[in-house]
C-alpha cells in the first residue's frame, strides 16, 4: 500500500538520550511552525506514524475550504503531546494511548492502525511467531538462517526512543526485554522503509498503511496484517491513531476534527490502509 509519501532521509545510528531527543523534537517544532505561518492556521504536531495521513486529510480539507490552511508536522507522539500543551500546536498526533500524566489532555481515535514486520521483498521467510521476532529483536537469533532464511546475519532496525511506534511495539512483541543496542535507529517510519527496502538482510516494524511493494509485511504465526484479520481480532498487533488537543476546540480546530471523523474522511484512511468504523 502506497501513500505517495516520500521516505525521509535516513539517520546514522546513533543512541539519542530521551530527554535531550524530547527537547529537539520541541525545538524543531517550534521553529518549523514559526517558519511556516506566514498565513493564519491551526499546526497539527506528533507521530511521524500519523503524519502521512494527517497530511493527506490536510490537503482534503484544504480543497474543500480553500481559505484555511492546516500545517502538518512530524517529530513523535511524545513531542506532539508536549507541544498541545506548551501551546506550538492546536492538535497533537499520537500512536499510542496517554500515559496517566497525560489524561488532563482530551484524546479523540481518528483510526486504528497496525504494526507490520517487514524485510527486503527478496528475503524468503514468509512468517515469524512473536517469540521468534522478540528473540530476534533482542539479539538472541543473529543469523536469518535460524529462522528459515538464507545464511546471513540479520540487520535489526528500530525507531527512537519516544516514538509512538517503538512504545507500541516493546509492549506488544518485546515485552520485558530491551531491542538490542546493535539495532540501527530511525526517526521515522519512511526512514525504516527506505533502509529495509535497500538491505536483503533487514528486519524492521512501520505501520501498516505505509507499507508498499519495496518491502514485504510478514505473516504472524500465521496471520497475514491486513484489513480483515485485524477487524476480526485476528492480528493483534494494533494501535490507535490519535489526535489529541487541550480543553475544547474552538473555530478551524474544531472543524477539522470534524471533518477528519466524518464518514468520507474515515472511508478515505481505510483506503489508505488503516481500519475505521467505515
Amino acid at each position: 500500500m502506497e501513500t505517495g509519501i516520500l521516505d525521509k532521509q535516513v539517520k546514522t545510528n546513533t543512541k539519542i538520550s530521551y530527554p535531550f531527543w524530547l527537547f529537539l523534537s520541541l525545538m524543531l517544532l517550534v521553529f518549523a511552525v514559526g517558519c511556516q505561518r506566514s498565513k493564519a492556521g491551526i499546526t497539527v504536531a506528533g507521530s511521524t506514524s500519523v503524519e502521512p495521513f494527517a497530511e493527506l486529510l490536510a490537503e482534503e480539507y484544504m480543497h474543500l475550504y480553500p481559505r484555511s490552511y492546516i500545517y502538518v508536522q512530524g517529530g513523535g507522539s511524545t513531542a506532539g503531546i508536549e507541544a498541545v500543551r506548551s501551546g506550538v500546536a492546536h492538535i497533537g498526533m499520537s500512536s499510542r494511548h496517554l500515559t496517566p500524566k497525560e489524561k488532563d489532555l482530551h484524546a479523540v481515535m481518528i483510526a486504528q492502525d497496525a504494526i507490520a514486520i517487514i524485510v527486503h521483498p527478496k528475503n524468503p521467510v514468509q512468517d515469524l511467531s512473536l517469540q521468534k521476532i522478540r528473540d530476534m529483536f533482542s539479539g538472541k537469533i543473529k543469523n536469518w538462517k535460524e529462522l528459515g532464511g538464507n545464511d546471513r546475519i540479520i540487520t535489526l532496525v528500530t525507531r527512537e526512543e519516544g516514538s509512538g511506534t517503538r512504545e507500541a511495539f516493546q509492549k506488544m512483541v518485546m515485552e520485558k526485554d530491551e531491542i538490542a543496542l546493535e539495532a540501527l535507529v530511525q526517526d521515522s517510519n519512511g526512514a525504516i522503509r527506505q533502509v529495509v527496502a535497500g538491505d536483503p538482510n533487514a528486519v524492521g516494524y512501520i505501520s501498516l498503511g505505509l507499507v508498499n511493494e519495496k518491502v514485504k509485511a510478514l505473516k504472524i504465526s500465521g496471520v497475514e496484517p491486513a484489513s480483515n484479520s485485524i477487524m476480526a481480532g485476528k492480528y493483534t498487533m494494533v494501535r490507535p491513531f490519535l489526535l489529541v488537543f487541550h480543553g475544547e476546540l474552538m473555530g478551524e480546530a474544531k472543524s477539522f476534527l470534524e471533518f477528519v471523523m466524518s464518514p468520507e474522511a474515515q472511508k478515505l484512511l481505510s483506503k489508505e490502509g488503516l481500519v475505521t468504523g467505515h
